[in-house]
């Protein structure tokens, strides 16, 4: 089947998504990040259906991470993807991945570069299929995490939903399992 027709029948499904925040210093009213993430999910007509936000500990981000998978379709992750010594948001999740989507790092990075050069190559953004769900790590940045959902994320999301039979054709649907 063509990429075309796999949109056509992915058009509409709509998934109920946890926003998980890793971050030793970000709290509700300041995480940027994790408001722009729901922000996007919701205008898209996707419902968040958990948010949290968990310290830079890779045993919290996993359990945050397996909790959000228990009852929602996927979880997007924002933080601890660079390489400093406190970002292990990769390795929390890497373990879990039963398939990772290689290209969304790569396409990622990409972007990135377009966008601020060379410094593209220290994210460690990825994404994969982690018990039949969707699990992203994005970076904490706010433009990064715009970048990674406009131009990754959304416009792929129903796709994904639709190749793994998860969330809910149309608005009126409920999207609750």
């Amino acid at each position: 089947m063509a990429v075309h027709e796999h949109r056509r029948l992915a058009a509409g499904r709509h998934l109920k998504l946890a926003v998980i925040t890793a971050s030793d210093t970000r709290a509700a009213g300041d995480d940027k990040s994790g408001q722009l993430i729901r922000e996007l999910l919701e205008a898209a007509g996707h419902q968040v259906g958990r948010y949290e936000i968990v310290p830079d500990e890779p045993e919290r981000i996993a359990g945050a991470v397996r909790a959000a998978l228990a009852e929602c379709d996927g979880a997007i992750v924002n933080g601890g993807t660079g390489v400093a010594p406190r970002d292990r948001t990769v390795e929390a999740i890497r373990p879990m991945l039963e398939k990772e989507i290689e290209g969304f790092g790569e396409l990622f990075r990409m972007l990135s570069y377009q966008e601020i050069g060379a410094a593209a190559m220290l994210s460690r953004a990825i994404a994969g299929i982690a018990g039949g769900r969707i699990v992203a790590a994005l970076p904490g940045s706010t433009a990064g995490c715009r970048l990674a959902m406009e131009k990754l994320l959304l416009p792929e999301l129903g796709h994904l939903g639709h190749l793994l039979g998860l969330g809910a054709q149309g608005r009126d649907e409920p999207i609750d399992d």
